[in-house]
């Protein structure tokens, strides 16, 4: 198969929107961890600060594998420009590999969150029972 210089150029609007997305959570991550003092449901701290630990993580790997896509896309291209193009084509196939461990990430990390939403919801309840009693 020969990949032209448009192929991998089509990722570009992608990988970029990607990035940002997943700044986004960070942003909505650290927020939700410099807020978390203020919060008055305690009950579950341990279980909050392990998922919050993991999405972290999650959201780093994420970030790392779409900044190599990206980064490999571009390689891509060049080597595609200067006309290497197998080479262009491995690298390309490569940086695909890295843009599905990130999509991979990001699924795994919303699980989690949702995970997140569900101890944050069960220290709800318990608050408001105590304050019913």
């Amino acid at each position: 198969m020969n990949i032209d210089l448009a192929t991998p150029a089509m990722l570009f609007p992608a990988i970029s929107l990607l990035l940002l997305a997943y700044t986004n959570r960070f942003l909505t991550l650290a927020t939700i961890i410099r807020n978390f003092a203020k919060d008055e449901l305690n009950n579950n701290t341990a279980a909050q600060i392990k998922n919050l630990r993991q999405r972290i993580q999650l959201i780093k790997r994420m970030q790392i594998a779409g900044v190599a896509s990206f980064f490999l896309c571009v390689l891509a291209m060049l080597a595609i420009y200067l006309t290497y193009q197998e080479i262009g084509s491995w690298i390309f196939g490569i940086s695909l590999v890295c843009l599905l461990y990130s999509l991979w990430m990001s699924v795994r990390e919303i699980l989690i969150s949702v995970e997140a939403l569900d101890v944050h919801l069960a220290g709800v309840a318990r608050k408001s029972k105590h304050e019913e009693c």
